[in-house]
Order: C-alpha cells, then structure tokens, then sequence
C-alpha cells in the first residue's frame, strides 16, 4: 500500500512586531517530531529522535545531543574550506546548540535514558534574522508533538535593548547597536536560562528585560501548545519508582547516620570534603551493593548528600567551607610572570586558578569565520583551555570540547566592551586562559585574569572587568540562600548557577541556569545586587595587584603604523598580482595589511624596519610634489638623459645636464638619489641630482 502523502499544518503569531511561523508535516516526516519555524525570510529546520529503548542498562545520565548544522548555501554561499563542504561545526554554531541544549535538557523526566537527538538545520538565512532562536523554538516545537516525554513546551527570544527601548527578536544590526542583547528561554512560570552580552548595562535594565522576554514566551508556548493540540502523538512512558527510591534514600540516611553533620561541621575544603565523601560512599557501597545496583546506590547517595549540604545552608546559614553565604574566597593576583608574552595576568580565588596569555599581532591575523550569519572575521579572540590536571584527573587530552568553546566565549562578551576600537588600537587581540586548578567557575576566573592580562600588555582598555559566580539554594517552604562565589559543590548541587561579569558602571556578560521554578523576580534582583558586590569586592582585589593599562607595550610586541591613503592608491601598493607589496614585506620583514577603505596597517618589532616600510609606502602612494626626494633605479638611457622609476608605474626624466658629475657613468639598473625640480602641465616630472648634490 502506497504511503499517503501527510498534509502540512501551521500556526502562526505575533511576537512584538515580528511574525513567527511554526510549520510540521512537510519536511522530514519519518522523524518523531520535525517543524520548519520561520522569522523574515530565515527558515530552519528543527527533528526530534528518541532510540526505541535506553542506551545501556547502567548509565544514570540523559544522553542528549544537539547539532546544530549551518548550511552554505542558505545564504547563497559555497563552503570556504579546501572540500568545499560543511565540517565540523564552527563556534557560532557550537554555542547555539549549547542554547538549545541548556534550555531542554532539565525538562526531560528522570529516569529516561533514552538516546535523544534533536538537529538544528539552516535552510534559510537573511543574515537579518539569527537562526539560534528559531532552532530553539522549534527543538521545544519539535519535542512537543513527538512521543519523546518532556515537561514542556518551553520557548525562547533574544531582546536587546537599544535607545532606551526593548525590541524582540532584534535584527543582528539592532543587536550589535544595542546595549544589552540576551536570550531568555523559560516556561509559562519560570525562567530556565539566560545568556546576555551588553556594554555595562544596569542591574535595573537586565531585571526588566528578563521580564518582558517571559511575556513574549507566552506567546510562543501559546502557539507550541496549538500546534500540539493539532498534531502531538501519545508521550512515550518513563519507568521510574519512585517510591522504591525514597526506601532507598531512607535506609542510606541510616547507614550515614550522623556522618555528614560531623563532617560538614568540620567546614571542610575541597580535599577534606572529597576524601570525606568517599569514605562515606564506601561505606554505603559495601552496605547495600548486595541487594542494590550501582546506579541506583549512587542515585540515593546523591539525595542523602544534597539533603544534608542544601538543609546546613538554609538552615543554619553555613556553607559547607565554613563562609556566610555573601562570602568570597581569598583572592591574589599577580601578572608579568611570562617574559616573552605580550601581557599575563594570574588569578587565584581559593582551589581555582586561572592564567590568561595576551597576544597581539597585525589586522591580517583576524579569525575568518565561514558562518550563514553577517560576520565574516572576528578581531578578538578568547580561548579558554581546562586541562585534566587541574581537577587532579588523569584522562585523554582533546580538542576543546563544547564546554570548553562555551566558557571561552562567555569571557569574550565580558572583554570585548572594554577593548578599544580598531582605529585606536590596530592589532588583532588573542586572549588564552589555562585553567591550572579548579574548584568552580574558571569562566570568571578567566574574565579576571583576561582582564589583568590586558592591562599588563599595555592595551588601553576602558576599565578593569572582574566576574563571580552566584548559586541559589531553595527550600520546600519558600526560604532560600543566595551564594556568592560558589566552589564546585554548590553549583552541583544548587538549583542555580548564575554568572556575572562586568566594569565598576555595569554589567557585560551574564549566564544563567536554573534547575527550581522557585526563582522569583524580587529573587533574581537580590542576586545581582549581592554579584555587584561581590564583582566589586574581586575588583578591588585585582587593582592591588594592577588598575590601569601600562605605559608601554612589551619589546616582544609588535609595532603597529596606522597610515590612510587615497583608495585610488590602493592598486599602486599592492602592484600586479600582489608584487610590490610583496616585495615591500619580504624586504622589511613587516606585515602589511590594506582594507578596502585605504586604510594601510604596517606591523613590526624591528623599529627601522618599520620605519622603512612606512616610507616606502608612502613613497608608493603619495601625491608627487616639487621637492619630494626619491632613491630610484635608471630604467632607460637616452641621448638626452635618462627616465628614473620613483614609484611602480611612474618614472621622471632626469636630463643630462641635471646629473652632475655621474652623466658619463650612468647606467640602466643604476640607483640614483633625486629631486623633482618640475611637474609639468602634463603630468610629465623632471628631475635633478645636480639641484640636490650641487654637482658641476
């Protein structure tokens, strides 16, 4: 029997100004859940798949994948890479699918271990409109309608903030105009994650943003939920028993006993805790491995753990360490400690420690990026490396990972306000942060020890930006802790991890995730008002160690000349095939880079060097005058004199009456040092050595 053909439903609404388009049954219909959501004339496809059993009997972990997958040709491009085809994803798309991933993955029901992969495609781009939302809408879209169990819909939005207004759905040129640009992705009663880069932007600004972001997700959850009633399929059941796993949590309380109290009392560190942990998760082990298996044992232990540190926080208002919730650990700072970097800058806050690396080289080192969005090369640069060791692990070094990309972006949008703009600053800026030891949020650790790197490089940044981490722990009974400055214990087992970096005058970058649905708006307020204070605190801190740029940059640094010439000229510099500019950096070991509005940038360490490829530019690409001085080769003998080349492509006549004592002995090839004595109506340049030697 043929296969009928299926017949597409959509659903439509107004978000803003904006009209959004959620389309299924067209595209890709043997997946569980497919939708095409639309925004302008930007389209992406969005599946959803569930294998038909879980992955292994004994993984306690929802394997979730998000690839998000950008394709060339929906901005009419063919692939820049040497295939000519799409590879692995660029950093655009890794941090979109971190988005999609972060908003879903906490509303799936415990106990399923199903393979899920949902894929994220770009079939249109207007490079007006990001896809990242789209993709994020249509994976809570996709989900919905599928028979893959989720606690859903959620949805998404990006607002910026420009003027003194709040737009949707921003245009890329409305974003990067604005002051504050975030994603917000939540359901009808709570927030679920928010990513934010801004310009030192108010606590006020970011509160109300969060806000009317929520509104505009209603609205998009009202038309998920139309779509669904339409077309969703029965949800597939989880088996999760969960009152057999409250018989376990009770009898791992009484194989505990008082174990954790006597150990929390001790306000242990980070060692202490561990071996502490350890020795009572053998215990327990050794006590039920009979009867119980290991996943289901490691699951209690985990209740019976966070039971214990979450009710000492709220309870008696103690972290496990021994600090009051506001309390920041102990900080040093140092920087210069590599002699042969541009700039370094060492943050230590108590297990954690960062070391940032600053570079600069010449505008021609800028990252080109093969991307569907308007962006094709990207100035600064941060890389953010957490190698094995810096947990005490031993394991295989890789290629940075999703984790990796996505904490080394979050410092970007932290840095990037504060650098100064490529007309004042002509240097490409590459920031490495090694994560050497770690005990919570390297990322700002990393944004501190940018920051430091920076200003010990001598790069004239607006301010200083510092970043801390915040947690919340929540109870049953609406009571709740704020924490600042959380260690890796608290982020696992909190119900939020909120990061905040910015300047003394605001915020620039802002990343949450929340696992409760009881952050309030009068919550999240507190929150940032007790990370501007602990922001504040780590600033202060840092300017002891360094609070403005230095005078002058490393002697291993490059030297940068910004120079301007006509963009006529622009063909003169770089000669037939690239020849003469060629010539120029082959000579003088310098880079040269020339952008398309005539703008030269010469780089070097050698100062003559530098100087003499200056001149040689600007030998090429100046107006010739009365009086210029050039040092040019004879390129023909006449009986009457002899043309001498001052520039590619412009040669003078030196006459023999104006060689002086060299007119019996010149030749072709020969250099000679000249003056131009005239210009005449033609154009035509007549020059003189004996006006400059005085020869007779």
């Amino acid at each position: 029997m043929a296969t009928e053909l299926s017949n597409p439903v959509s659903v439509t609404s107004q978000i803003g100004d904006r009209t959004l388009t959620v389309e299924t049954g067209r595209l890709a219909n043997q997946a569980h859940g497919s939708v095409t959501v639309t925004l302008g004339e930007t389209i992406v496809l969005v599946t959803a798949v569930m294998s038909s059993r879980p992955r292994a009997e004994d993984i306690d972990f929802l394997p979730l994948t998000v690839d998000y997958e950008e394709r060339m040709y929906s901005v009419g491009k063919i692939p820049g890479s040497f295939f000519r085809r799409e590879g692995r994803p660029g950093q655009d798309g890794i941090l979109a699918s971190r988005l999609t991933d972060r908003s879903i993955r906490p509303l799936f029901p415990k106990g399923l271990h199903n393979d899920i992969q949902i894929t994220l495609t770009i079939l249109s781009s207007d490079q007006q409109n990001p896809p990242e939302i789209l993709g994020m809408i249509g994976a809570s879209a996709a989900i919905s309608i599928s028979q893959i169990p989720f606690n859903g819909p959620i949805a998404s939005c990006r607002i910026a903030y420009l003027n003194g207004e709040y737009i949707l759905h921003p245009t890329y040129a409305q974003s990067a105009e604005s002051t504050l640009s975030m994603v917000v992705s939540s359901s009808r009663d709570a927030i679920l994650m928010v990513e934010a880069g801004a310009n030192e932007v108010s606590e006020e600004v970011i509160v109300e943003a969060i806000g009317k972001a929520q509104e505009a997700n209603s609205a998009t959850i009202d038309l998920i939920e139309d779509l669904t009633t339409k077309v969703g399929k029965p949800k597939a059941e989880v088996e999760y028993d969960y009152a057999a796993a409250a018989a376990l949590v009770a009898k791992i309380k009484d194989i505990v006993g008082s174990r954790w109290e006597d150990l929390l009392s001790k306000n242990p560190g980070m060692y202490e805790m561990d071996d502490g942990e350890h020795e009572i998760s053998a215990l327990v082990t050794e006590a039920l491995k009979d009867d119980y298996s290991k996943n289901a044992i490691g699951d209690g232990f985990k209740a019976v753990f966070r039971e214990a540190v979450r009710g000492r926080i709220l309870q008696q208002h103690v972290r496990s360490d021994g600090r009051a919730m506001d309390q920041v650990r102990p900080i040093s700072c140092d920087t210069g400690i590599l002699p042969r970097t541009h700039g370094t800058g060492l943050f230590t806050r108590g297990e954690t420690q960062v070391l940032s690396i600053v570079t600069v080289g010449s505008l021609s080192l800028k990252q080109t990026i093969d991307s569907v969005g308007p962006d094709n090369t990207r100035r600064f640069m941060h890389h953010y490396n957490f190698p094995s060791y810096s947990t005490g692990e031993a394991r295989r070094a890789m290629s940075p990972g999703r984790r990796e990309i996505g904490h080394g972006a979050l410092a970007e949008r932290a840095i990037s306000p504060v650098l100064p703009s490529e007309d004042d600053f002509p240097y490409a800026i590459r920031i490495v942060s090694e994560c050497l030891s770690s005990n919570g949020s390297t990322s700002m650790g990393s944004v501190c020890g940018s920051s430091l790197s920076l200003m010990d490089a001598g790069i004239p940044i607006k301010a200083p930006v510092a970043g801390i981490a915040m947690g919340l722990i929540t109870g049953d009974d609406g009571e709740y802790a704020i924490l600042s400055d959380i260690q890796g214990i608290e982020d696992f087992l909190g119900d939020m991890d909120f990061k905040v970096a910015g300047t003394s005058a605001g915020v620039n970058a802002l990343q949450m995730d929340v696992k409760t649905t009881h952050l309030t708006p009068a919550i999240l307020k507190e929150a940032l008002e007790q990370a501007r204070q602990g922001r504040m605190h780590i600033m202060g801190k840092m300017n002891e160690a360094i609070s403005e740029a230095r005078g002058q940059m490393s002697e291993h640094a490059p030297k940068m000349i910004r120079l301007k010439i006509e963009v006529s000229k622009i063909g003169t510099l770089i000669g037939p095939g690239g020849r003469v500019i060629r010539a120029i950096i082959e000579e003088t070991g310098t880079s040269i880079n020339v952008e398309d509005d005539g703008s030269v940038t010469i780089g070097g360490v050698d100062a003559a060097m530098l100087e003499l490829a200056r001149s040689k530019v600007d030998a090429l690409t100046r107006e010739l005058q009365i009086g210029d001085i050039f040092t040019g080769k004879v390129v023909r003998l006449t009986n009457f004199g002899a043309f001498v080349e001052l520039v590619p492509g412009k040669d003078g006549l030196i006459r023999n009456g104006d060689l002086g004592d060299m007119e019996e002995d010149l030749a072709e090839g020969q250099e000679l040092t000249v003056i131009i004595r005239e210009i005449d109506a033609q154009g035509r340049v007549n020059l003189s050595r004996k006006a400059l030697f005085g020869d007779d």
